[in-house]
């Protein structure tokens, strides 16, 4: 026996000594990632258009998408925008209660229209202005603080300007896909929604007589929005936040310091007790916090802007001379332009399809109502919080190309350090800001990862429960290791979620045009 023991110790010694060297989280990292390798390099490679520029592929299809559904649907993110406004605001919540669609007449015995019986069998679970916060609590987060410094910081003030211009062009890309999301959606015996890419991509492209097409795509996104779900949407943000909190109360010699996994518990104490509940609990959370987050962001951004008055001017002159005539900047215009749309995709997510799946489960029987709503997401996200950041940091005069190196916990202290310049407690709000953006984000993206659970592996209560004590796991793991490889990998996963969802856009594009009209077409009915 004790030749044995002796053995095992001797055997496991060289593992140990590496051990030390080496955390197990970094041990699994490094594994992981020449395992994943290929797939994360695929997702991000880069097309060289220059020595200098390099653009990455998956850009490609979410602007040329935004682009084409803007021109398709007759600038629906410019014209709809007031109608988006009177939804929210409830001014035509009456129209969800007649009973026929005006010209429609024929009925089923139960008085549902056959056009719309997939969404009229129910009320739904969320209000609109709910749905909107708990897919805006998703997207508004550590990219609009983080990302749009790096962005200034490659690209120059001028980024900002194509920043604006993603913004707006991806509230066309919202606007299909949050439709298609209402218009397919799955109600549960007990009135649970079902919602998402996953759903109208099967059944949306069944319709076209592309059934095999859309349920191979609809696995695919499925697989995507779970480890997606599990990784930007989780460890990343937890990660991040506890980078900070540490940074704020003394880096290394904070009382905090190596104690990740705590701030993680305590974290995952917090989103378990709100996604237990379901969408209606994320979204009773996130109509409360998502306004306060951007209150209170936009009025700090606004309080610079005013002690900085006299340097408006200038800024937005710097915007965009570097926009069209970019001097010093790397890769010159075509680089400033790159920067600009790859913050906005990659901060909005317009045309990934995740938000579709909050967007579902709105209490509406007209699809489009709920698309119209959708693209004002974008427009909060990049058009004004960005669009803020960036002001902020150009006035202050943190647009440094040395500052391009920067990962996403050094930018959020640049622009915390920009914010200060004028404000000088204001780095304690943004560390608050930062956790409520990341615990935000975290319970959505656990509802959306539930929902590609639920349509690979069933809706029942033990599955529901199986994945999101996975994802509470997934809160620790996040706080306390180092795993850069897997939050790279479930990043590209997030950004995978494009492609089969983008085919499915394009292909029931007219589908949302009918959903469209005849969203409009009751709403001129109501004014006569």
């Amino acid at each position: 026996m004790l030749k044995k023991l002796l053995s095992l110790l001797f055997t496991a010694l060289p593992f140990m000594t590496f051990a030390q060297e080496k955390g197990l989280d970094q041990q699994i990292d490094e594994v992981f990632g020449q395992a994943t390798g290929w797939f994360v390099n695929f997702i991000f490679y880069q097309i060289p258009f220059s020595d200098e520029v390099r653009i990455y592929w998956v850009l490609f299809p979410l602007i040329l998408g935004a682009t084409y559904f803007t021109f398709y649907f007759r600038f629906i993110n410019f014209r709809g925008f007031m109608t988006s406004i009177h939804i929210i605001r409830g001014k035509y919540d009456d129209i969800d209660h007649h009973e026929a669609l005006p010209g429609v007449t024929e009925v089923t015995p139960s008085g549902d229209i056959p056009d719309t019986i997939a969404v009229e069998g129910h009320e739904g679970e969320v209000s609109h202005f709910q749905a909107l916060t708990a897919a805006l609590s998703a997207t508004v987060g550590l990219g609009n603080i983080a990302g749009v410094a790096i962005a200034v910081s490659i690209g120059g003030a001028g980024a900002t300007f194509w920043m604006i211009v993603a913004g707006f062009l991806g509230m066309a890309s919202k606007f299909v896909e949050c439709t298609l999301g209402v218009k397919y959606r799955d109600i549960g015996p007990d009135g649970t929604v079902y919602g998402g890419p996953m759903y109208y991509l099967t059944k949306g492209l069944k319709s076209k007589g592309f059934e095999k097409l859309g349920k191979v795509l609809a696995v695919l996104f499925a697989i995507f929005v779970i480890g997606g779900s599990f990784g930007g949407g989780n460890m990343f943000q937890v990660n991040q936040a506890f980078q900070l909190i540490e940074n704020i109360t003394g880096g290394t010699e904070s009382v905090l310091h190596g104690k990740g996994w705590l701030f993680g518990l305590i974290m995952a104490v917090f989103v378990g007790i709100v996604i237990i509940g379901g969408i209606k609990k994320i979204a009773s959370v996130t109509d409360k916090i998502v306004p306060f987050m951007v209150v209170i962001y936009v009025s700090a951004s606004v309080f610079v802007l005013i002690a900085k008055y006299d340097m408006i001017g200038d800024a937005f002159l710097q915007i965009y001379n570097g926009a069209f005539s970019p001097e010093g900047v790397v890769g010159g215009a075509i680089g400033v332009l790159v920067q600009g749309f790859r913050r906005a995709a990659f901060s909005n997510e317009a045309g990934v399809g995740s938000a579709s799946i909050a967007h579902s489960a709105v209490k509406t029987k007209y699809a489009a109502s709920e698309g119209m709503v959708a693209l004002l997401e974008p427009f909060i996200d990049t058009v004004v919080v960005c669009t803020m950041t960036a002001l902020v940091l150009v006035i202050t005069g943190n647009v440094n190309p040395e500052n391009a190196s920067l990962n996403d916990a050094q930018a959020i202290l640049l622009t915390s350090g920009a914010f200060a310049s004028v404000i000088s407690w204001f780095p304690y709000v943004l560390t608050v800001a930062v956790v409520l953006f990341a615990f935000s984000t975290m319970i959505s993206w656990s509802y959306y990862g539930f929902q590609g659970w639920a349509y690979l592996f069933g809706r029942s209560k033990k599955m529901e429960y199986t994945y999101k004590i996975l994802f509470l796991i997934f809160v620790v793991i996040g706080a306390a290791a180092s795993l850069g490889s897997v939050i790279g990998f479930s990043d590209a996963m997030i950004f995978a979620m494009m492609v089969p969802n983008m085919v499915g856009l394009v292909i029931l594009a007219p589908t949302v045009k009918k959903e469209l009209v005849k969203y409009l077409s009751a709403i001129k009915a109501k004014k006569s």
